[in-house]
């Protein structure tokens, strides 16, 4: 009786730690997929840029009444090149990527052996004729594998970003934020880089190609979005799930 009631309290007990093993497991992969929507929760989450951003202003060495100013001339052109300006960046992204691999591998060998001769005793005599044998054998291996992978993305947009700083070679940081509600439906555009001025167009325009370090999201935030990703149980068991 006393070790029915060992062995019971053994298999109880491998099977909580088993169990605390698993829970444990299911909790670290959580994190995991987590940590992964991190980013788009904090993009659906963040407030727009400020609407302007504050300068230490330098202090002019140009005398009182002089005919010279440090500041925009009336007969400048209206491109982006201070802080706070605007510049409008014209998103046209495209991305087509395929890749293909094939292999062929094969070998062959054959072996034909045969005993001639036992202990100097010549293969016709009665006694090795009788004791003659053969290593007869033939192999081969082949293998053969194809691959293939392609994939396809288009992003075209319009959004306007304010120059936030002016590096000492006269790059612009830029950042800008873009919300768009149809039917309680939010979709948000956001848009950080460096540009170099003389890539401006005269419109005040820029492409996106030309935007160095871009950082350019598009996610959604409302009913649409909802209905489009798992729920978060199914996206933990989809990570602990080993097959």
């Amino acid at each position: 009786m006393i070790s029915r009631c060992n062995v019971s309290n053994k298999k109880s007990m491998i099977f909580r730690f088993l169990l605390l093993i698993t829970f444990y497991f299911l909790l670290f992969t959580g994190f995991i997929g987590c940590s992964a929507l991190k980013e788009t929760r904090e993009i659906k989450k963040a407030p727009m840029p400020a609407k302007y951003v504050e300068t230490k202003e330098k202090e002019s060495t140009l005398g009182e009444g002089s005919l010279w100013s440090d500041k925009a001339s009336l007969y400048e052109d209206k491109r982006a090149r201070r802080v706070n300006d605007i510049v409008t960046i014209l998103i046209s992204e495209n991305t087509n990527a395929t890749k293909k691999a094939t292999t062929n591998n094969s070998s062959s060998s054959t072996v034909n052996d045969s005993v001639t001769g036992l202990m100097g005793i010549p293969s016709n005599q009665t006694l090795t004729k009788s004791l003659e044998t053969g290593i007869k054998g033939t192999g081969s291996t082949a293998f053969k594998g194809e691959g293939d992978t392609a994939r396809t993305g288009s992003f075209t947009a319009t959004i306007s970003a304010k120059v936030v700083e002016v590096l000492p070679n006269a790059n612009l940081v830029l950042e800008s934020r873009k919300e768009v509600v149809i039917n309680n439906d939010k979709e948000i555009i956001v848009l950080r880089g460096i540009i170099r001025p003389e890539d401006i167009t005269t419109g005040n325009t820029i492409n996106s190609s030309q935007v160095a370090d871009a950082q350019i999201y598009l996610v959604g935030d409302g009913v649409l979005d909802d209905k489009q990703s798992q729920g978060w149980l199914t996206r933990l068991l989809d990570k602990a799930w080993p097959f």
